[in-house]
């Protein structure tokens, strides 16, 4: 009978080893966050990969967050929210009060999320999403706009914690390709430095080794993890 707490610890060594084996050939000083996708698991692999030694878990949807976040209330776990935010979504993600949010991904979205945070009182730690491949299929500011757009939210709407850039590498088969889109992404972040910007979240199941080498800090791995 296969053992399913055994896969997920082989599984998290070989995505831990791999990060650790990207991180030592930028920089040895350097620290690179994970984090757990969890959208194709469930609440009891979420536990098992707690027991693992793993907390920090990501979310696509406002809706299996919050029914994660109840289901496993009892474990001290770090929720982050990855996937598009609707307006009309805004006032059950601030209740939620994720860690951080990757998916700000415009100063629409930005203005109406500050609007209820102010109202209630409350901040919350965000990421600006840069769409780094000019894809009609993703979300996120273009790369010529980001660094405005960071500075005008950051300006404009003190009730987000802005803490950095997040971008989906490109889609495409090409080394070279995925590898430029990174380098753009991280070039925004390091010029956004002097702004406050400290996480560079870039990285997925597929790319989050070459992500690291181009200078990401936080990475969502989720399939290399939960896969059975």
């Amino acid at each position: 009978m296969i053992n399913k707490k055994e896969i997920f610890e082989k599984n998290l060594d070989t995505v831990l080893r791999n990060i650790e084996q990207a991180r030592l050939s930028v920089d040895e000083h350097s620290i690179i966050k994970l984090v757990a996708v969890s959208k194709y698991s469930s609440s009891e692999d979420i536990e098992m990969l707690y027991h693992l030694g793993q907390r920090a878990f990501g979310e696509n949807h406002i809706q299996q967050l919050s029914e994660r976040k109840e289901e496993l209330k009892n474990l001290p776990l770090e929720w982050h929210m990855l996937g598009h935010i609707q307006t009309n979504k805004i006032n059950k993600l601030i209740e939620l009060k994720p860690s951080l949010i990757h998916s700000l991904d415009s100063v629409k979205l930005a203005v109406a999320l500050n609007e209820k945070l102010a109202l209630k009182n409350i901040k919350l730690s965000a990421l600006l999403e840069i769409n780094s491949a000019s894809e009609e299929s993703k979300s996120g500011v273009e790369l010529s706009m980001a660094k405005d757009i960071y500075q005008e939210i950051r300006a404009t709407c003190p009730n987000i914690i802005l803490k950095g850039v997040m971008s989906i590498g490109a889609m495409s088969e090409d080394y070279e390709v995925v590898k430029k889109s990174f380098e753009s992404t991280y070039d925004i972040f390091d010029a956004l430095k002097y702004d406050g910007a400290t996480i560079c979240s870039m990285g997925m199941s597929g790319d989050y080794e070459l992500a690291i080498k181009c200078g990401s800090s936080m990475v969502r791995v989720g399939s290399s993890i939960f896969k059975g």
